[in-house]
């Protein structure tokens, strides 16, 4: 497949890796500053086994939970990021289509036949790559440090390919739109990583003489790189691949002492993904999200299950006391059943325990679980568990419990505006891109030059936020029925047909199950058409009904027929009367 980004490596005149190597000093100096330590803290006491930061050596499996004694945060975040998945971006239905904005345009069967093709065939990509996977990382994350990022690059066997990145190991910064354009890391490679990335002639020497002396994994064998993507700008020149390319990256061992670089690319857009969960102000790089909420209450979890555990072994075994002269004594087996042996010299020989532990155990369970529910509340969690904690009564209609859902979900609203700016817009564009460069979407139609294309979200949590809107069409299409039965005129002021094609809109409805206005427009004549066909032939029927009427009407009885001809009557003889 085609690729994007053409790859210059080597010492490239007024392109000096200091300037690089400066920038990122900034970014980690600021990063640490404050965001560090609290991210330390989200780490340890909500989700021990995320967040890769400074000191940290790769490849270790040590234990890192040693300050998680409930583990309620961890569930709750595990809760949470697969209700984002599956409400968001499921890989088991369609969660996004393709469309324009002028709705005309849209029901060209050549633009419409077009677009399902590409929507189509973009979600088959998805799920043949680790696109889903890298989503459900960055949902966990998000629920945690508020922050997430990966990088979606291009790939020869799967089309796409994402690398997720832990908190700790990356520092970002915005553009003039409080919005991220940079990311730098700092990751750890083997020489054979290297090598095998890279080249062996791009590699530093070091790397070089640990590869031809087989020195390629093992502890041994790992080597610091910087990572950097950043805008293109005109400031660091001297590469004419470069070019046009609104982004660049570069790759460079740490600690070397040379200007070389292992790699520079250009990107025809940002290949990086850095959502955030909320921001305080536009001057926040990093987000802040619901662990940041719960991060008092966890900790306070934590100490409370100690205490308990620990009012628990006092009681069932608690601090002794004993007469001094049991020192001698061969000493207290407090195992169960065991007998303890005692001189008779001994006074006081018997053994009591220190003081009394009483622990009001049902009070503290309880307030156990106050805590774990202000955890569970922070994380979301009574938007999935609605049901099961019995919160919505039994007598509620099927309607009702429609409504209760999709208003629990509004919390969420600001949140899916947000992922859906920062998360999936950028995923879906910058796929979009590699597809049609890559040759595997089909030309768009004449009626499509020119013409931008618009993200339409139909995800499980897309439809509830718009189904809210749903209500009040409801109420108003009852309350016209209401007064129709006293006032018909009301009806000819709701449009039914427009209050259909919002509802259906609102909810996400199938857009070939509506038809369009031209449809609607063809049926009415149609329906129009046969109405007036109908009393046409309800008019003729009456006047061949009359005729024959008339021709069996006899004449000169005195009939109505007779008043009609002018005629004045008959006599009882069945003499005529001379017409008038």
């Amino acid at each position: 497949m085609a690729n994007d980004s053409v790859t210059y490596s080597g010492i490239a005149k007024d392109f000096r890796r200091v300037r690089f190597q400066q920038r990122y000093e900034m970014l980690r100096n600021e990063y640490n500053l404050s965001w560090r330590m609290r991210h330390y803290d989200l780490k340890f006491f909500i989700n021990p086994y995320r967040g890769f930061f400074e000191g940290f050596l790769p490849n270790r499996g040590d234990r890192r939970d040693m300050y998680i004694i409930d583990s309620t945060p961890k569930r709750a975040v595990r809760t949470l990021s697969a209700l984002m998945m599956a409400g968001l971006t499921s890989p088991a239905r369609p969660w996004f289509k393709l469309g324009v904005h002028d709705p005309d345009l849209a029901n060209y069967p050549s633009v419409k036949y077009w677009l399902d093709t590409v929507t189509n065939r973009m979600l088959y990509v998805f799920s043949r790559s680790n696109i889903y996977q890298t989503l459900h990382n960055i949902y966990d994350e998000l629920s945690t440090f508020g922050t997430a990022c990966a990088v979606i690059f291009e790939d020869y066997e799967n089309v796409l390919r994402g690398q997720f990145f832990t908190v700790g190991e990356y520092y970002l910064a915005c553009g003039p739109n409080s919005y991220v354009n940079t990311m730098c890391r700092k990751t750890w490679m083997t020489v054979k990583q290297l090598v095998e990335a890279f080249g062996i002639e791009n590699v530093s020497d070091s790397v070089r003489s640990a590869y031809e002396n087989n020195v390629t994994d093992g502890p041994g064998a790992w080597r610091e790189v910087i990572h950097m993507i950043e805008p293109n700008d005109d400031r660091i020149s001297g590469l004419p691949g470069l070019k046009g390319k609104p982004f660049r990256e570069v790759y460079w061992e740490l600690g070397q002492n040379s200007e070389k670089f292992l790699s520079i690319k250009g990107y025809h857009e940002f290949p990086v993904i850095a959502p955030r969960w909320d921001v305080t102000n536009e001057t926040d790089v990093y987000g802040k999200g619901p662990g940041w909420d719960a991060l008092g209450d966890c900790k306070m979890l934590q100490r409370m299950q100690r205490d308990k555990l620990m009012a628990l072994e006092k009681v069932s075994n608690p601090p002794l006391q004993a007469h001094v002269s049991m020192r001698s004594e061969s000493g207290v087996n407090a195992l169960p059943g065991a007998v303890s042996y005692f001189s008779d010299s001994s006074p006081n020989a018997g053994v009591k325990p220190l003081y009394q532990v009483q622990p009001d155990l049902p009070g503290m369970v309880q307030a156990l679980e106050d805590v774990r529910a202000a955890i569970r509340s922070c994380f979301y969690a009574d938007l999935i568990l609605m049901f099961t904690q019995g919160e919505l009564s039994k007598e509620m209609t099927a309607h009702e419990v429609i409504q209760r859902q999709n208003e629990q979900m509004l919390q969420l609203g600001p949140v899916i505006e947000r992922l859906e700016y920062e998360c999936l817009d950028p995923l879906i564009k910058r796929s979009f891109n590699i597809m049609m460069r890559a040759g595997l979407l089909p030309p768009p139609p004449p009626e499509m030059h020119g013409v931008p294309l618009d993200v339409q979200y139909i995800s499980i949590l897309a439809q509830a936020q718009k189904a809210v809107g749903t209500v009040g069409i409801e109420q108003l299409a009852s309350f016209t029925g209401s007064l129709a039965a006293v006032f018909p005129e009301v009806l000819d002021a709701f449009d039914a047909i427009e209050a259909v094609t919002q509802y259906a809109n609102n909810i996400g409805t199938p857009p070939k199950i509506i038809r369009s206005l031209d449809q609607i427009a063809a049926i009415q004549q149609q329906k129009a058409k046969q109405m007036q066909q109908q009393q046409m032939m309800q008019n003729a029927m009456a006047a061949v009904q009359g005729a024959k009427v008339l021709s069996d009407t006899p004449v000169g009885q005195n009939s109505a027929l007779d008043a009609l001809l002018g005629i004045t009557g008959t006599n009882n003889s069945g003499g005529a009367a001379g017409a008038s």
